[in-house]
């Protein structure tokens, strides 16, 4: 990724339009249209959640927020590792990016629970 600074949200918008594209380029088969399925749930929902996240009600719910984004991030990583291994999509190098995107945003989300945790802590 360049040096660009990216609003989170703004991120999101753009990891799941990526996506998108990654669920269209799958193949028209009985395992294609499978993980294109699951596949669409869990690349909007990120997304979505993290929206939710900006209007939580408490640092509990906040955490509890980011914790559904991360679960459903894990599960597009793993999507992605499929569609590599299966070379679902050709050439692999391809999903290289966004790959690299998923691992990006589950790090910048990971870090965010633990350090809402901590602060929650820090304040009771």
């Amino acid at each position: 990724m360049d040096n660009k600074k990216y609003d989170l949200e703004d991120r999101f918008v753009e990891f799941t339009c990526r996506m998108i594209d990654v669920v269209e380029a799958l193949p028209n088969t009985r395992s294609g249209n499978y993980i294109a399925g699951q596949l669409i749930k869990s690349c909007h929902s990120p997304t979505f959640n993290y929206g939710e996240t900006q209007a939580a009600e408490s640092r509990n719910d906040f955490i509890h927020k980011l914790g559904i984004v991360l679960k459903e991030l894990k599960e597009c990583r793993t999507a992605l590792k499929v569609i590599r291994r299966k070379e679902l999509i050709k050439p692999v190098s391809k999903l290289i990016d966004i790959y690299k995107e998923t691992e990006e945003l589950i790090a910048i989300i990971a870090k965010s629970i633990d350090t809402a945790k901590k602060n929650k802590t820090a304040k009771t």
